[in-house]
């Protein structure tokens, strides 16, 4: 997906099945500088763009199934009739493997809105029937069936980051390598050669982001060069990208437990690009899976909205 126009208006209109993260991205839309609305029937749609008023931002608006007036045709067609020359309208549709969505209501024990007074499995099929249709003619399709909350939040700013004319985003994220690399990255340091603080009593039980353990990271002579280099090397890189028209730029800090060493350096890298005037946002992996409630581990239900560097 190219650069956005400035000039030409963008509506989203977000679906999918239940479970599958509607609400989620339309959060991230929102913290992307888009107006959001979600559950609004497709006919009350026409009257955002009665008369000549211009949008002022974005516009994301969430399509539920449930509605009274929801047809897969009547969407379609009002995509269709929303794009203009001056108006760029997309279908993202959030899709979700069966499997995936029975698990994710079993584990909050929801009823499904469907099947309110039957397995959330018939609720299930009879959706996926419904708008089986819809997912070959969207224009945007992400599967969140092997996403997290923070997986499909990269996503969509991957997708969405740079609408709103705030540039390219970046975000940067430690992790430990025994869970393997997180999706989507574009670029991967590893900083388990530097000196490893759980190795220390006094400092195991804390983490990269408490000062003394950023202070003894900081203190290996590696540090130093190694940080000159991988800032040199981004800062290189980030312009390009932004030539080349890419929304989102991901990068990786690892190290063993994703608890000291990565977290500690992905606190130094994010403030060095903010203060060189990139929108950065910081994810700690590791740190959020530790910390996070059990509905987070679940699926794409909620997300927290990404903390922003400088």
């Amino acid at each position: 997906m190219g650069q956005p126009d400035r000039e030409t208006a963008r509506i989203v209109l977000v679906t999918g099945p239940s479970g599958a993260g509607r609400s989620t991205a339309i959060n991230v839309l929102e913290d992307c500088g888009f107006e959001t609305i979600d559950n609004i029937p497709l006919s009350f749609i026409p009257r955002l763009f009665e008369g000549d008023a211009p949008l002022v931002r974005p516009l994301a608006l969430g399509i539920d199934v449930r509605n009274r007036d929801f047809s897969v045709e009547r969407l379609v067609e009002l995509r269709d009739s929303l794009n203009k020359p001056d108006i760029d309208a997309d279908l993202l549709y959030l899709d979700c493997s069966a499997e995936v969505l029975m698990r994710r209501y079993s584990e909050t024990r929801r009823r499904h809105p469907m099947a309110p007074d039957e397995s959330p499995s018939e609720g299930i099929a009879r959706e996926k029937t419904l708008m089986g249709d819809l997912r070959a003619r969207a224009d945007i399709l992400i599967d969140t069936s092997e996403l997290t909350v923070h997986d499909l939040r990269a996503e969509m700013e991957g997708w969405f980051g740079n609408v709103t004319g705030q540039g390219m985003a970046v975000s940067v994220q430690s992790f430990s390598y025994k869970r393997g690399l997180p999706q989507g990255l574009d670029v991967v340091f590893d900083c388990r050669f530097l000196k490893n603080p759980h190795w220390e009593p006094e400092l195991r039980p804390h983490t990269g982001l408490d000062p003394e353990v950023a202070a003894y990271v900081q203190a290996d002579p590696r540090h130093g060069p190694f940080l000159e280099k991988v800032e040199d090397l981004l800062l290189m890189m980030l312009p390009a990208c932004v030539e080349e028209g890419k929304a989102h730029f991901a990068i990786g800090f690892g190290c063993t437990g994703g608890k000291h060493r990565s977290v500690a350096v992905t606190e130094t890298v994010s403030g060095a690009l903010a203060c060189e005037g990139w929108h950065v946002s910081i994810r700690h992996r590791e740190l959020e899976r530790r910390s996070a409630a059990p509905s987070s581990e679940q699926g794409v239900g909620a997300v927290p909205s990404g903390r922003k560097a400088g």
